[in-house]
């Protein structure tokens, strides 16, 4: 890989940490965590060996699932109490 490729999806990824931590709206928090997504498949998959494939497409397929979870959570949340603060926890279904 491309030692430039490499420093961007370097950086990306602890730009995406760093909005999924700061972030105080569940779709900023969302939008970190499909960033580092982003940028973390290609580092996985960097050596063509059939077993880093393997591993990126299951990362992939597991974070499919969690970011689907998110998304249904926040907006489930968002319905219940008409807020889509993540520090606005008070409705007991969002306490869970």
């Amino acid at each position: 890989m491309n030692p430039l490729a490499s420093l961007i999806f370097t950086i990306s990824l602890l730009l995406g940490t760093t909005i999924t931590i700061s972030s105080n709206h569940w779709v900023m928090a969302w939008a970190g965590l499909e960033i580092n997504t982003l940028a973390i498949l290609p580092l996985i998959s960097k050596s063509h060996h059939p077993r880093s494939i393997e591993a990126a497409t299951k990362y992939f397929l597991t974070q499919a699932a969690a970011s689907a979870l998110v998304l249904f959570s926040s907006m489930t949340n968002a319905w219940q109490t008409g807020q889509w603060d993540i520090t606005q926890l008070t409705h007991p279904t969002s306490c869970l």
